[in-house]
């Protein structure tokens, strides 16, 4: 199929280029001229595993290009991702839906053939109604359909979920565009590996949102119980596996840490809060505004414990934060709990250096006000503490690093703020280990 993707981020990029690695002749749409001239060249403006390669591979052969046309992707194409931006709006209440209707109003005048066009950004339930008038009112042919298709995608893993997703969610009216979305997901659903829902509209808005919430409530749930563990002297690792063991509950998401963040769960999160409280559901409001704040208490918590680690106020320590992005795999700082913890830390310690495989660059652009090594051996050159907040492999599964920090470290403290090391490992190299709900593990050499 002839394909366009309207927003080229974090969504759309990804999205993109899976859509030509599945076969088809796709073209992205981006504002920016300098976005649109590094993807151009086959490379992305963000870290993203995978993208780069398929971006080299497709690019160069054709079967992917980039513009800032919107009239040449209408022409083009017979089916429309748009797939921009939704942020929380400046209040707090709902998404700034904007992009999405700006877009879809955009676009609809340049349509001259019958198309379909496919929303994958994240937005409010109702939003498609809206923008189904906008279509009937603006587009220049008939037959042009709308499906809300929800994105699932975790940033990391964003090209292999494009590829390889559990679920496949539409929503829509017509059986013409239910043809056209098997076809762009032909070679997917031929695997059987995913399962296809065909709803409604407003059926595949809600769920986008429940999940999410969903999600957010299961990460909160276990941090909550962390801060019960942590007074009653429990083990929280253990308590989470076995309540993961029940196949009803499972053990996705069930590790304590600082939180849930990103440019999705948080806003989505607060979105929903509003939404469902807007309609008269408030026992669910009020369910999720205690997951918001459980998370947003974690920030405390895990100053508290840097504070406990290290024996006293940090304004005379020397503080090495490992991972500024808000999680592993991506370079993405938004709402990253990494890097908000780096900030209170700051704001109370002498001296706090800050080191992440990926996303350096973003967060100086960010916060150019705090301190950043480029290598994590110059970030931990000093360190009275090491804090360990993003869940980088190159921290996590690395068995050399506990041996090679002692070396240049003052003091042999780690906080995993993320419960992501093997603490045996840690403590064999003669380190003591602060984790989030769990005692404190002390050295065995």
């Amino acid at each position: 199929m002839r394909v366009s993707v309207i927003g080229c981020g974090h969504l759309g990029a990804p999205h993109a280029a899976a859509l030509a690695e599945l076969g088809h002749d796709v073209i992205g749409v981006e504002l920016n001229p300098e976005t649109v001239k590094k993807l151009q060249s086959g490379r992305s403006h963000f870290y993203e595993k995978g993208l780069d390669e398929l971006l080299d591979r497709h690019v160069p052969a054709g079967r992917l290009r980039f513009t800032s046309s919107l009239s040449e992707a209408a022409e083009f194409a017979d089916l429309h991702f748009v797939a921009v931006g939704t942020p929380l709006r400046a209040d707090g209440r709902g998404y700034d839906v904007g992009q999405v209707v700006g877009a879809v109003r955009a676009l609809a005048p340049l349509l001259r053939r019958p198309a379909t066009i496919v929303g994958k950004s994240t937005v409010t339930v109702g939003t498609v109604a809206r923008l189904q008038e906008i279509i009937t009112e603006h587009a220049g042919s008939d037959g042009v359909d709308l499906v809300w298709n929800p994105e699932f995608l975790r940033e990391g893993h964003a090209v292999e979920d494009s590829l390889y997703p559990d679920r496949i969610v539409v929503g829509l009216t017509s059986s013409a565009a239910e043809e056209n979305v098997r076809e762009v997901y032909a070679p997917i659903l031929a695997r059987g590996d995913a399962e296809l829902i065909v709803t409604d509209p407003a059926t595949a808005e809600v769920l986008k949102s429940a999940a999410n919430a969903f999600l957010s409530t299961k990460i909160s749930y276990i941090n909550a119980m962390a801060e019960v563990c942590e007074i009653t002297g429990a083990d929280v690792a253990t308590v989470a596996h076995g309540i993961g063991i029940d196949p009803r509950i499972g053990h996705g998401g069930m590790r304590p840490g600082i939180g849930y963040g990103g440019g999705c769960l948080p806003k989505d999160v607060a979105a929903f809060t509003h939404r469902v409280g807007e309609i008269g559901a408030t026992g669910a409001a009020d369910l999720l505004k205690a997951v918001e704040k459980v998370n947003h208490a974690r920030m405390d918590a895990a100053h508290d414990l840097v504070e406990r680690a290290y024996g006293g106020p940090l304004d005379t320590a020397t503080i090495a934060v490992l991972g500024a992005s808000f999680k592993a795999g991506t370079s993405d700082v938004r709402n990253s709990p990494a890097l908000r913890l780096a900030g209170l830390l700051h704001s109370s310690a002498a001296r706090t250096v800050i080191h992440d495989p990926e996303s350096v660059a973003a967060a100086r652009h960010l916060h150019p006000e705090y301190s950043y090594a480029e290598d994590i051996r110059t970030a931990l050159d000093g360190a009275d503490i090491v804090v360990l907040a993003t869940e980088w492999p190159e921290f996590t599964k690395d068995t050399a690093l506990p041996t090679t920090a002692a070396r240049v470290v003052r003091r042999r403290v780690l906080v995993d703020v993320r419960t992501a090391v093997n603490t045996s490992v840690w403590t064999a190299a003669g380190w003591t280990v602060h984790q989030l709900g769990r005692p404190v593990q002390h050295p065995t050499a």
